[in-house]
């Protein structure tokens, strides 16, 4: 190989991309009034209206957890449940934040490839006996899109599940870390998977396709934010240079530069697996709708791929044949091409 080995450990390894470095760079020009009260961050709620094509509001943070945890303290009160996927990025990768912040109790259900589905909450919800002071009472539930596997749901699953809870006056959370991805894949309308399908409040993510520290609450209900702005300021994300995390959201809807970004990621990942999926002995696990890729590899390609510096994470435990690969803005087809005729290199001298 005439290259560096690419890392597909996980978008959040790419760099800065260019555009948004460009926003923070112009909004270190001169003075601006702290903790919001700058022009970029007065604009947000309206760009983000466009955006969505309905009246939100919009609360930058620097993290996904934050805009997670705080988002879903506005639907549960502490003696409440969220209702969740088991491998959900709040119930496996937030570190208790979750419950920390919301004083609620995580209520993990199954489903296939990472995905919630409405008859199985249905199900779960009605086998409650609710009012009942010993148990916790049904309060959210919260979707990843893009899940946990890298698939998407569709707009009608959402509204599948979103007529659930609001039969059972639960909220309906989005996180929304891979957000761009899920759009980008499905070509659908912001709108279309997220209020019109019935989701109140999104979180937002732009860290993970091309920013720096730059994650939102977006509330399709603006009557569920009402106490928000303190209970940011309460978790630590009232930041007192608020200009440079919106001047990154402000730049990141602009024109489409999400989405384009999204789009060439998705674009590798397609690459990837149809390239993986080639190579006798691998097999595609979950269905590629966004920009992971999780391929069940036999160990000696694992290991001949670690030995070779390839980045990336053995999916389920240390000793788990399946992997996640994950692509970025930035991820190029030699890159991609390099770590497919790596794989099949050593699939081939295994098979000797």
């Amino acid at each position: 190989m005439t290259h560096a080995p690419a890392d597909f450990a996980s978008d959040n390894t790419a760099p800065v991309a260019p555009e948004i470095m460009e926003a923070i760079l112009a909004a270190n020009a001169g003075q601006a009034l702290p903790y919001g009260a700058d022009d970029v961050s007065a604009e947000l709620s309206a760009k983000f209206s466009e955006l969505f094509e309905t009246k939100v509001l919009v609360f930058p943070v620097a993290t996904g957890t934050a805009a997670n945890v705080l988002s879903l303290s506005m639907l549960t009160p502490p003696c409440g449940a969220i209702y969740c996927h088991e491998n959900a990025h709040i119930e496996e990768d937030e570190c208790g934040a979750p419950e920390f912040y919301t004083g609620a109790k995580l209520v993990t259900l199954p489903g296939d490839h990472g995905r919630l589905s409405a008859a199985n909450l249905s199900e779960k919800l009605e086998g409650l006996t609710l009012g009942f002071e010993h148990h916790v009472q049904p309060a959210a539930v919260s979707l990843s899109q893009a899940t946990e596997n890298g698939t998407s749901y569709r707009p009608d699953d959402v509204a599948a599940i979103a007529e659930v809870a609001r039969r059972f006056d639960l909220g309906l959370h989005m996180d929304g870390a891979r957000f761009a991805n899920s759009v980008a894949y499905l070509r659908c309308a912001p709108a279309a998977i997220t209020w019109r399908a019935g989701v109140d409040v999104l979180s937002f993510g732009a860290t993970k396709n091309g920013g720096m520290a730059a994650e939102a609450a977006v509330f399709f209900r603006p009557e569920l934010a009402e106490t928000f702005k303190y209970r940011r300021k309460r978790g630590g994300h009232l930041f007192s240079k608020m200009r440079y995390v919106s001047a990154q959201l402000a730049a990141y809807v602009a024109d489409g530069l999400w989405l384009r970004y999204a789009g060439r990621a998705n674009a590798m990942a397609q690459r990837l697996s149809e390239g993986l999926s080639a190579i006798s002995g691998i097999e595609i696990v979950h269905p590629v709708e966004a920009n992971e890729v999780f391929p069940r590899v036999p160990e000696s390609v694992i290991v001949g791929l670690s030995d070779l510096g390839f980045g990336f994470h053995r999916w389920g435990g240390r000793a788990s044949p399946v992997l996640r690969l994950v692509t970025a803005f930035n991820t190029t087809g030699n890159e991609v091409d390099g770590f497919v005729a790596a794989a099949e290199r050593l699939a081939a001298e295994a098979a000797e």
